[in-house]
């Protein structure tokens, strides 16, 4: 079981805060808190000023469940670069007297693991992950190819963390874009810029800096460095509770890593480009929070009337 990252004083200052004011509700595994009203309040705001802002793209709406087909993530290849990241969904699949001594461990709260067998599902690491077969299963794209709005879904990661902007389970409001390598970039070009324009209407200090994905290992670090100096990845960066700044937003661009892995085509047989972007919405109601104080009503006026909250 992977240890929790320990918290600085002023992430577990900030977590009590939170927690006290039942803006988030304890469960006690890290990483993994109920919400309250005024939280959620301001995360559904966040998440509709991304609608807003994606208005004009007219952009097609596709929705999944927080959970995959696990065929998906093998074939992209998820657990050679992200293995400590992922989250795999196991079931009983046993007899009676195997149900019985599975009961009678866990009522002790023991190891009982061995009863469980791994199912054809996994949690979902990244809204746009399903995009991608769904998108292939059409055939070759449309000449000026697809920009998807892929909704705020729950996704996982297994980084169990004492940061309360650092969560295992948490909603990541993600677009997408299939098209011609030029159009992709163009893309993710201009949402970095509109980016952190949106986050500085309500009152956010941001930075955008090149990043990489926590790739695993040696060939890891490897991909890390390729990835950066390729300029494959941007986050958009506020400081909630440090040490280090808080990514609000990132911005891939993946080449033609899915479209290979699937078969996306373009529609002169040419293999697609893909880009994503992300917001990660606790992380940013954390941080509207930690700016602008843990009673929304005190929050400045402008703030709120951007978000339609309060």
């Amino acid at each position: 079981m992977a240890e929790p990252r320990p918290a600085s004083p002023d992430q577990a200052a900030l977590l009590s805060a939170l927690v006290q004011r039942g803006l988030l509700i304890e469960t006690g595994v890290p990483g993994i808190y109920g919400r309250g009203g005024p939280f959620e309040e301001v995360r559904e705001a966040v998440a509709a000023l991304v609608t807003r802002a994606s208005a004009p793209e007219a952009p097609e709406q596709l929705r999944f469940p927080p959970v995959m087909p696990r065929h998906d993530l093998e074939t992209v290849g998820y657990l050679k670069s992200f293995p400590h990241l992922a989250g795999s969904i196991f079931s009983f699949a046993g007899s009676e007297s195997d149900a019985a001594e599975q009961y009678e461990r866990a009522s002790r709260h023991e190891d009982w693991s061995e009863f469980q067998s791994m199912t054809d599902l996994v949690l979902t690491p990244a809204a746009c992950y399903p995009v991608y077969p769904a998108v292939a299963a059409r055939g070759p794209l449309a000449r000026g190819g697809i920009t998807v709005d892929a909704g705020g879904s729950y996704v996982f990661r297994h980084e169990p963390s004492g940061d309360p902007a650092r969560l295992q389970m948490f909603h990541q409001r993600e677009m997408v874009r299939i098209g011609e390598p030029d159009a992709v970039h163009s893309w993710r070009d201009a949402w970095r810029e509109r980016a952190l324009e949106l986050l500085g209407s309500i009152g956010l200090e941001v930075a955008l800096d090149v990043a990489t994905d926590p790739f695993f290992g040696r060939s890891g670090r490897m991909l890390a460095a390729s990835q950066r100096e390729q300029q494959l990845k941007f986050e958009v960066l506020s400081q909630i509770a440090g040490p280090e700044p808080t990514a609000l937003a990132s911005f891939n661009y993946h080449q033609e890593h899915f479209s290979s892995a699937y078969g996306i085509q373009l529609a002169d047989g040419a293999e697609a480009h893909t880009a994503c972007l992300g917001f990660g919405l606790e992380r940013i109601t954390i941080a509207l929070f930690r700016t602008h104080g843990l009673d929304l009503r005190s929050w400045p006026g402008e703030v709120r009337e951007r978000l339609g909250v309060g």
